[in-house]
């Protein structure tokens, strides 16, 4: 029975969907304080949270059985990333669940900010009628500036065309010709600061983004312009912003996240151009149940099938797909397995080249396999495929990625060049049949290895007497050969021998074998 903890108040439908999984328990305990959440973190197989729970490397470091981590709605700067990463757990977020609602409350705090709405309404209840007080600002052919176009920025800028704004955007991730078709026009950001009439913010906070609106960004924007920030706290200096306002640089802002939450800024929120609300992007009934709904289907596939969808620390997969490549992913795997325990000195640099038919499906996970196969020999730590991306970065192995459309000697094909500080290595696999791996390139050598059990790779001059002088050896020592492969370099007058034997070969046997004449080099290997 895997078990699932939900600390932030999620939609009931969300709820209901874990109870009706079968194999799966859910608690639901909400507020729970820092030291709580650790306390009972070790019994939990998945964590499901919104915004409220922080979810940081002490809680994950307790945690021993946790597998996955799901966020329900976009953001996920309220988990440690890296931690749960390098500890092998999957974090997933819902990126489409609240992007309407995000859009549409960026548009609305726009109109209520520029047509003064919040403070009309407080003068009213306050008995007054200051109808010249209260001037706005029309929207009609006016020029709204977005930087980042992603869902919820591309869900402002449709609503935005539908006033009859003229719609710019910065953003370094997509392409004028994609731009084009919503009928957005890029630009660099500092064109935007200076021809924006508003400026909506919609992308990530990241090392590059925070900070990003600063006191040089106000001083490069028009006279006059509004800001809006539904995206998150922290992109917009707030103490700049304070400035900018009481200057006179900009007309005005709307809040909707802030660098602190719940926000203690209370110099900034007492001042008349600013309007604000407390992170209610996503709230709505229909986005907190969209999000709820996506998230526990999400955390229940992956428990109960093993399938990955939204995950921001590893490719998605589906269970469908998962089925299709289940036979690479093997084979990589396997790959990287067998060449770790082959090469010599340490690993600088790793170019995995997907050939053929393999290059009409996402390779991100047969490579991320690769890299598990790779790391598992060399580390004692438990290696997945979640941190081994990670682990290859911290000991400085270069990934490369390359696909070439030659069809080659099979009609996919996974090939693998190691540089180590000591040698380059090539290997070669393909799938036989519908699911059976095979190693078929060595170095120089072409064979049809099944890289499986307990494994010799042997490699000798072509001279007589060779083969039998192996069997001889093992069957002195009671090991038996299950398995056999030969292939020979006739220019080089070298053989290759990969053995499968029914037990482990000890090191006394191998150091008889290595002392048997015209033996190159001799390796155990455990698959």
């Amino acid at each position: 029975m895997k078990k699932v903890l939900v600390s932030d108040t999620l939609s009931a439908d969300g709820i209901e969907i874990f109870k009706n999984t079968p194999g799966i328990q859910v608690d639901v305990k909400t507020n729970l304080s820092p030291d709580e959440l650790k306390a009972i973190i070790k019994d939990y197989d998945a964590l499901a949270v919104r915004s409220s729970t922080k979810v940081t490397q002490e809680v994950i470091d307790l945690a021993e059985k946790l597998s996955v981590i799901g966020r329900a709605g976009m953001g996920f700067d309220n988990i440690d990333v890296a931690a749960a990463s390098k500890k092998g757990i999957v974090v997933m977020n819902t990126p489409g669940g609240n992007t309407i609602t995000t859009g549409e409350h960026a548009i609305a705090m726009m109109i209520a900010l520029t047509r003064k709405i919040p403070q009309a309404t407080a003068s009213m209840k306050a008995g007054k009628w200051e109808k010249n007080k209260f001037m706005g600002t029309e929207f009609y052919n006016k020029t709204l500036g977005i930087i980042g176009i992603g869902r919820v920025g591309s869900i402002v800028a449709d609503r935005a065309r539908g006033l009859k704004m003229n719609v710019i955007a910065y953003d370094p991730f997509i392409a004028p010709e994609a731009a084009a078709k919503m009928g957005i026009t890029l630009v660099s950001l500092d064109e935007l600061y200076q021809s924006a009439d508003f400026i909506s913010i919609h992308t990530p906070l990241t090392k590059e983004t925070k900070g990003l609106v600063n006191k040089d960004a106000f001083a490069k924007m028009k006279k006059g312009a509004y800001m809006i920030n539904c995206a998150r706290g922290g992109i917009v200096d707030e103490k700049d912003l304070y400035q900018a306002l009481v200057n006179g640089s900009i007309a005005g802002a709307a809040l909707d996240v802030f660098e602190e939450e719940p926000t203690k800024n209370t110099e900034l929120l007492a001042l008349e151009q600013v309007i604000a609300t407390p992170h209610l992007g996503a709230s709505t009934d229909e986005a907190q149940a969209n999000v709820a709904i996506a998230i526990a289907e999400q955390i229940a596939d992956y428990l109960t099938k093993g399938e990955i969808r939204n995950a921001v620390n590893f490719p998605s997969v589906s269970a469908e797909m998962l089925s299709i490549l289940q036979p690479y992913l093997v084979l990589a795997e396997k790959l990287g397995k067998f060449e770790a325990q082959l090469v010599l000195g340490g690993i600088n640099e790793v170019t995995v080249e997907y050939s053929g038919e393999i290059n009409n499906y996402h390779v991100a996970p047969m490579t991320i396999s690769l890299l598990k196969g790779l790391l598992t020999p060399i580390l004692t730590e438990n290696i997945n495929y979640i941190n081994a991306p990670v682990i290859a970065k911290e000991r400085g192995i270069k990934v490369i990625e390359a696909k070439s459309s030659e069809m080659k000697d099979y009609t996919s094909m996974i090939s693998l060049i190691i540089k180590t500080s000591k040698e380059t290595r090539y290997a070669a696999g393909a799938i036989f049949g519908k699911h059976e791996p095979r190693i078929v390139k060595l170095d120089q050598f072409t064979i049809e290895v099944n890289p499986a059990g307990h494994m010799l790779v042997i490699t000798n001059y072509d001279r007589p007497g060779v083969i039998g002088n192996i069997g001889t050896t093992l069957g002195e020592n009671n090991i038996n050969i299950a398995r056999m492969h030969l292939s020979l370099d006739e220019e080089l007058k070298q053989a290759l021998v990969v053995l499968s034997t029914d037990s482990m070969v000890s090191e006394e046997v191998m150091e008889k074998l290595r002392s048997l004449p015209h033996f190159i080099s001799v390796k155990s290997l455990h698959m």
